[in-house]
């Protein structure tokens, strides 16, 4: 066998393995940006999960806050229908925004404020929001990182061949709401 062919041989294959490691390696940053996203996703269904709660315990408060109590509803049930981080970002953004109305309407009862079970809520949805953020950052990390892989030369010549498309970031639309945290205030004793 000729130096030429054999150098031929060796070049294709080197060149077969660089595809496998490349292609490897988006596809463990795919899977990571999938499993954060899931985890991201945990957190903030154990969040909906206590909203009805909050809402009910409002509601024996402030009962003439119906409108509110729906819309806090209807938007909770359109995050948790959303089926990828762009369209749940846009739901979060509008169930945010309602939750603090419901917040604020509760700022106006100092009974409320002082419900032991509403302090517990609370403190629960305080937990849910920290753990939410960090889920969202470490997502938008991950997704980050999977985004510049895909399109950095020449792994984005792999990333095309075998269809690894760009991931949406989780992001709020407004940056106001992103940086106006929900306000939990507690009564001094």
């Amino acid at each position: 066998m000729s130096n030429t062919v054999l150098a031929g041989f060796i070049g294709v294959a080197l060149f077969l393995v660089w595809v496998v490691v490349v292609y490897n390696r988006l596809v463990r940053l795919r899977y990571a940006a999938r499993n954060a996203w899931s985890d991201t996703d945990v957190h903030l269904k154990k969040r909906y999960e206590i909203l009805p709660n909050l809402v009910e315990t409002v509601r024996a408060y402030a009962d003439h806050e119906s409108e509110t109590f729906a819309r806090v509803a209807m938007l909770r049930s359109s995050a948790m229908r959303a089926d990828n981080p762009a369209e749940k970002a846009k739901a979060e953004n509008l169930l945010m925004s309602t939750l603090r109305g419901l917040l604020a309407v509760a700022e106006a009862y100092p009974e409320l404020k002082a419900d032991a079970h509403f302090q517990g809520l609370m403190r629960d949805l305080k937990e849910f929001e920290d753990n939410i953020e960090f889920a969202r950052r470490f997502f938008n990390s991950s997704v980050k990182n999977y985004n510049v892989a895909t399109a950095v030369f020449p792994a984005n010549i792999i990333a095309a061949a075998f269809a690894f498309a760009p991931m949406d970031f989780f992001e709020l639309d407004d940056e106001s709401v992103e940086r106006k945290p929900v306000q939990i205030k507690f009564p001094k004793k």
